[in-house]
């Protein structure tokens, strides 16, 4: 793919291993070589942290009389957490690097075409607090409009979302990033205050965000094991029923990705609340229908 010769690739190689020290060489069968970041050094393999276990520190930290004591746990807690998490990362990223490189795993689900371009433009102007100028192609009206927007950070789902604050507004607006175009940094500063991605993606069911609403959902005994298994919403409650079904609680907004994620279930599941949510998604399914019977 280099179009050079097998030494100089080798070279290549041996450069990035001397700079890089945690890439590992994957074993796969057949004559290609595949390497990439599988372990970051022995100790971290050995060494894990329980949820029981940080739960217990988290105890013991109140029991301290000293603030500055507390502090410190505090700080320590934290550490451990992001330590399990990185580890949790690391190996669903090794068990899909090495499937992906034996040739018997891939990626398949539709995306759109994103200029990688723009998020290195992103990443550069949410580092420096700077503002973004750009071209944007709203799917309101088609209109392709110029905009000057404080980046506040990506969401990642089936589509890639940019989270900023436009001109003189002041709450977060969402923006799907294949629509801009022509996107540059400018000499202009933002402070986004106490912003946090996180708690702000943990409002909605997807990313576009309204009124919060109280779902409930109940899905059939027939899809039980594969509901147990999934994460529907950081705010879950699932509750196995007498009768075999599951009953998903969780408080989200956004109701039009709520619909269209319940109807990938298909007959397996039924709202049952909110009874507004129930009945916009009957209005949407027969629209659905109506659709369909058209000649």
């Amino acid at each position: 793919e280099l179009s050079c010769s097998r030494k100089t690739a080798e070279r290549g190689r041996d450069a990035i291993l001397m700079a890089v020290n945690q890439i590992d060489e994957i074993e796969t069968v057949g004559r290609e070589k595949h390497w990439g970041f599988v372990s970051t050094g022995y100790m971290n393999e050995l060494i894990s942290f329980s949820p029981d276990e940080i739960a217990t520190l988290e105890s013991l930290k109140e029991n301290l009389q000293f603030e500055d004591k507390k502090n410190t746990v505090t700080r320590i807690i934290s550490k451990l957490k992001a330590h399990s998490r990185k580890q949790q990362t690391k190996v669903a990223d090794a068990i899909e690097l090495i499937m992906r490189s034996e040739g018997v795993a891939v990626s398949q689900k539709p995306t759109y075409n994103i200029d990688l371009s723009l998020l290195d433009v992103i990443r550069k102007a949410i580092k420096e607090n700077k503002k973004i100028h750009c071209k944007y192609n709203a799917k309101y009206d088609g209109e392709i409009k110029e905009k000057t927007v404080s980046p506040y950070g990506i969401i990642y789902g089936s589509n890639i979302y940019l989270i900023g604050v436009e001109g003189d507004y002041t709450e977060p607006y969402v923006y799907l990033l294949h629509r801009f175009s022509d996107m540059e940094i400018t000499n202009e500063t933002f402070d986004k205050g106490d912003f946090d991605i996180k708690t702000f993606a943990n409002k909605s069911f997807g990313v576009y965000q309204n009124e919060i609403m109280k779902v409930e959902l109940l899905f059939n005994k027939d899809v039980a094991d594969d509901v147990l298994h999934y994460n529907f919403h950081p705010t879950q409650k699932l509750q196995e029923n007498d009768d075999g079904t599951i009953t998903v609680k969780f408080k989200a907004s956004g109701p039009y990705e709520i619909m269209w994620h319940v109807f990938k279930w298909g007959e397996a599941v039924k709202i049952v609340s909110p009874k507004s949510l129930k009945k916009e998604y009957i209005n949407m399914l027969e629209r659905c229908l109506d659709k369909q019977k058209e000649k």
